[in-house]
């Protein structure tokens, strides 16, 4: 695979992301689909797979922690907060991506090492 194919898919493996947007569990499932097809074809898109999967499982975490204090009203600053976390987040990873670097989210868990 080429370079250029290879940031490419890295990027797209971040990007898929935004389907959160459509979907309730598309900011999950769309890195998720993507690295698993290319994942084997390289290791640079391994690497930006795992980070993408990783940090949506923690947004997607994040967002029920602020989904469940919507009870006490601070779940719906908490909310916003995290779309804007991860939405910037995403769009730096896939710039960072699409520009042959290595990029590790901050604030994410790593489930899949």
């Amino acid at each position: 695979m080429s370079q250029s194919d290879e940031r490419m898919w890295a990027m797209l493996t971040h990007l898929s992301s935004l389907t959160g947007f459509f979907t309730l569990v598309g900011s999950l499932v769309g890195p998720l689909i993507v690295w698993q097809v290319q994942k084997e074809k390289s290791a640079f898109i391994d690497y930006h797979g795992k980070e993408a999967v990783n940090f949506n499982i923690t947004m997607a975490l994040a967002a029920g922690v602020a989904f469940l204090l919507f009870l006490i009203l601070i779940g719906f600053v908490l909310l916003w907060v995290v779309g804007a976390v991860w939405l910037i987040f995403t769009l730096i990873a896939a710039i960072k991506a699409n520009n042959g670097e290595y990029y590790r989210y901050p604030l994410s868990i790593r489930f899949i090492k």
